[in-house]
């Protein structure tokens, strides 16, 4: 007598990274294809998705996944994770770059979008954090969280957006302390200005920042693989913005509230 055995597979480890449509999302799409990883891509925009996700076949890797959500919506997560069992993959790494921010008084700002800034930047991060932990210990992954230099210090002008983020690095932290004894990788990647389609999004006129503290996309999204591999809690791209994120440190919170809020009326549009 014979008959069919169906054997199940195993499923395929991947890396999945939000916010993948342009910028250090993009960037971190083309570092982790590049030492080998298979990659989902997550973000609202599926033409800019399919763009990044050719230029990553361009380079001579296998063209990753693209998977069209937002983050912000109710049950993004959800549906993020039944497309990956149906497709029999499993997050190995996780890299939470979806996010923006605002710049202008909070009070000012409207009400609904600064909420958008938390549950992006905050809710989602939290729950993708959260949700792929299991699958992350098997395969000794690991969590790559984009915050931001904004995460060590107050920021009156981009209040909500700076909270958020200091919300992203004292999670991260915590996390890189509890998974440890799982092999659980968990990095904060803390970058300061980036060139990237964020500062038009938040409002930001052009000259914004000092050049100094400016480094490029491919220069953060380099240093935050090689600080996840190496299982670093925390990686701030530039020397200039190492200082920056030591000052709160040092200095009178008072201090570094007025500090911040001279520099944003300054660059006032």
């Amino acid at each position: 007598m014979t008959g069919r055995v169906d054997m199940m597979t195993e499923a395929q480890p991947i890396t999945l990274i939000t916010g993948a449509s342009a910028g250090i999302g993009a960037a971190l799409a083309d570092e982790f294809a590049k030492h080998g990883h298979a990659l989902v891509l997550v973000a609202r925009r599926e033409p800019q998705l399919r763009t990044v996700a050719d230029a990553v076949v361009a380079r001579g890797h296998p063209r990753p996944r693209v998977m069209t959500a937002d983050l912000a919506q109710p049950g993004a997560a959800d549906r993020i994770e039944a497309e990956l069992r149906a497709a029999n993959l499993e997050v190995q790494f996780l890299v939470n770059n979806a996010g923006f921010g605002l710049v202008g008084p909070a009070a000012s700002l409207p009400r609904a979008e600064q909420l958008t800034v938390v549950d992006l930047n905050a809710r989602a991060l939290t729950e993708l954090s959260l949700r792929f932990v299991d699958s992350m210990a098997r395969h000794k992954g690991g969590i790559l969280n984009v915050a931001s230099l904004a995460g060590f210090m107050p920021g009156p002008g981009m209040a909500v957006y700076h909270a958020t983020k200091a919300y992203v690095l004292s999670f991260s932290e915590a996390l890189h302390q509890e998974l440890k004894a799982r092999g659980v990788r968990v990095t904060a990647l803390c970058p300061g200005p980036v060139e990237t389609e964020f500062q038009a999004r938040a409002g930001m006129p052009s000259g914004y920042f000092p050049p100094m503290f400016a480094r490029s996309a491919e220069r953060v999204a380099r240093e935050g693989y090689g600080g996840l591999m190496a299982n670093r809690r925390v990686v701030v791209p530039g020397s200039h913005n190492r200082v920056a994120a030591l000052l709160p440190r040092f200095l009178p919170r008072g201090w570094m509230l007025s500090i911040m809020s001279r520099y944003r009326r300054g660059r006032a549009p």
